[in-house]
């Protein structure tokens, strides 16, 4: 693929078990066989301790090398919880990224194309919302998850999720 040297390509990661890991939360509450908690998962959020998915850390790094493509970190996470999850990321290796927001996803990657001039050549997460919807990207990568499900409550800017 070839890429425009103007600063306006972007690869878009979503945090929660796309970039970092909740197998250890999950490991704790019996993978996904008890109901989700909200406290009890934010609580974990807060504790800032979530491991890199490897994987992930490892195409991160390789397009950090490209030097074209600027890496941008998305989450649904509350806006209380940026500085824990910013601290989280540079302790699991992703130090060098251009932007993060937690804001709606698929609202933010319309303003990052539509406003910024930006143009998304990646676009990876965990959960369908993730990658659909507006302005998906050259390459989309989603990866799997077989604990939960997160869908937007209609109307809302707040995450359901569903377990299996």
């Amino acid at each position: 693929m070839e890429l425009a040297d103007d600063g306006k390509n972007i690869c878009i990661f979503d945090v929660d078990d796309a970039t970092l890991s909740n197998l250890p939360y999950y490991e704790v509450h019996h993978y996904g066989a008890e109901a989700v908690n909200s406290t009890a998962l934010n609580e974990w959020f807060m504790v800032g301790k979530l491991p890199a998915l490897n994987e992930t850390l490892e195409f991160y790094n390789n397009l950090l090398k490209l030097e074209k493509i600027k890496l941008i970190i998305l989450t649904g996470r509350r806006d209380d919880m940026e500085d824990v999850v910013k601290a989280n990321l540079q302790e699991a290796g992703e130090t060098s990224y251009s932007g993060s927001t937690f804001e709606f996803k698929e609202e933010e990657r319309r303003k990052l194309v539509e406003e910024d001039g930006y143009r998304i050549i990646g676009n990876m997460g965990d959960q369908w919302s993730d990658i659909q919807g507006i302005h998906l990207g050259n390459r989309t990568f989603k990866l799997s998850n077989p604990l939960y499900y997160t869908a937007q409550a209609e109307g809302t800017d707040q995450n359901l999720y569903f377990d299996f």
